[in-house]
């Protein structure tokens, strides 16, 4: 029987901490490919060299230091005997020079005393430790010593019968204070290494780049004629495989264009026989059925040619949101209705300019027919360009959002019948908004109706 305690444990156990910990990684990791594969390069490197500087320095550091460790011990043990040897120097003096002058060593000897207490032993220092077993396997008394308390100089006191001897030695004497050669010359091996990885993966990660935006451009319907593979075997079979849809998808939009273009132009000549034929017949009541009927024909006929071709033979170029949301106000203004609108941002914007027109214009004549107060809200920023249509109509409800933009979808209430009532407005608008890499969606407005929001790339 599954319980919610059991479920609790079961959420801390270490699968689902190890998935935690994987999915917050992922969060934290950069999302580029060049910093991505820039971390698969250095962090083993980094990795690698860090294990081997440290095995090699502590065992360098620790060979090292022994054997100068050793060899000072071996110096102090041979003035300790000296002083047994020759009790009759009661100054010292000569015992004093040899050590100066041949073992570089700073002696002095004091009366009899007590050993200082025993400093705190550092956490890092290889050199405490070794010093003090060498000084108890070779001496053997007792002593006591100071290894941080000057930089340059370790301090050794060791108690003799009677009195203190106190030794003072360089650091270098007792300790490998060179390894930070190694550590410059390992450092300057990883620049230059690293320097070389960025400079190298740069020119394999540029084609991919290139790749990626000719794709970007060519999903938002502008052209990419400059682009040509190049980089890596891989990266060119994929930069030829992408070429070869482009010319496919390019070569089919063509076909398609043409054969609407024919079919429009024979329906549209029928029409016009249609159209010719009433007109000669008169004014007669009888057949203003049959002209509303052609009329509707023409209409439709449009609005269907339009939707099939979603305006994708059009160039990208330059457009004025201002201009545009101005030409809406006269419609309304004639309907009795109200809009208003706002920019934030610049003003120009690089779209298809007759396409977007049409967006735009679909949207705000879907609100001016159901609802009696409209506010656009258009926001330029530097990724993404964003309108939003705010009205105080009946809306749509939720459930049926997504199938108004469904061509053909009727719906009793729904707000997608454009003038010919063939449910293509918002189908079309979807469609324009998509073909610029963006999309078009519905929500609830602040006014009580329904939000429309356009979201293309700026």
């Amino acid at each position: 029987m599954v319980t919610f305690d059991s479920l609790r444990r079961e959420d801390r156990s270490p699968v689902s901490g190890w998935r935690w910990f994987t999915r917050l990684l992922r969060r934290q990791l950069p999302k580029g490919l060049y910093v991505r594969s820039l971390i698969i390069i250095i962090m083993p490197m980094v990795l690698l060299q860090s294990v081997v500087a440290a095995v090699f320095m502590e065992r360098h550091w620790q060979m090292v230091t022994q054997r100068l460790s050793m060899a000072v011990t071996a110096d102090i043990a041979a003035i300790i005997q000296m002083i047994d040897t020759y009790p009759q120097d009661t100054d010292y003096s000569e015992i004093t020079r040899i050590a100066r002058d041949q073992l570089s060593l700073q002696i002095s000897i004091e009366p009899d005393g007590e050993l200082p207490p025993p400093r705190i032993k550092p956490f890092f220092s290889i050199l405490d430790g070794i010093l003090s077993d060498e000084i108890r396997d070779q001496i053997k008394r007792p002593f006591w010593i100071d290894t941080v308390g000057d930089s340059n100089l370790v301090e050794i006191r060791v108690k003799l019968d009677g009195k203190i001897l106190r030794v003072l030695a360089k650091r270098n004497r007792t300790y490998a204070s060179n390894t930070h050669i190694f550590i410059v010359w390992m450092v300057g091996a990883s620049l230059v290494l690293i320097t070389i990885s960025i400079l190298f993966l740069r020119g394999q990660i540029r084609p991919i780049q290139k790749l990626a935006a000719a794709a970007e451009s060519f999903g938002k319907g502008q052209k990419a004629d400059n682009f040509y593979p190049r980089g890596a075997d891989e990266v060119r079979r994929a930069g030829l495989a992408f070429i070869l849809m482009r010319e496919r998808i390019e070569r089919q939009m063509e076909q398609r264009t043409a054969m609407l273009t024919g079919v429009s132009h024979d329906l549209r000549t029928i029409l016009t026989r249609f159209k010719l034929q009433l007109a000669l017949a008169g004014d007669n009541p009888d057949l203003q059925g049959m002209s509303d009927d052609v009329n509707d024909m023409q209409s439709m006929l449009e609005a269907y040619m339009a939707f099939a071709r979603s305006e994708v033979e059009e160039d990208v170029g330059e457009l004025k949101l201002s201009e545009l949301l101005l030409k809406l106000e006269p419609d309304f203004a004639l309907h009795g209705k109200t809009l208003t609108h706002s920019i934030e941002g610049d003003d120009d914007i690089q779209v298809r300019p007759n396409a977007f027109t049409r967006l735009v214009t679909n949207l705000a004549s879907n609100a001016r027919r159901y609802a009696g107060t409209l506010n656009i809200e258009a926001k330029h920023g530097a990724k993404w360009l964003t309108i939003t249509f705010d009205d105080d109509g009946p809306g749509i409800p939720e459930k049926n959002r997504e199938d108004v933009f469904k061509p053909f979808f009727r719906l009793d209430e729904a707000r997608n019948l454009d003038a010919s009532g063939t449910g293509l407005g918002l189908a079309i608008a979807r469609d324009i908004a998509r073909s610029h890499g963006g999309n078009v969606t519905l929500g609830d407005s602040p006014l009580g109706g329904l939000r429309a929001i356009i979201r293309v790339p700026a």
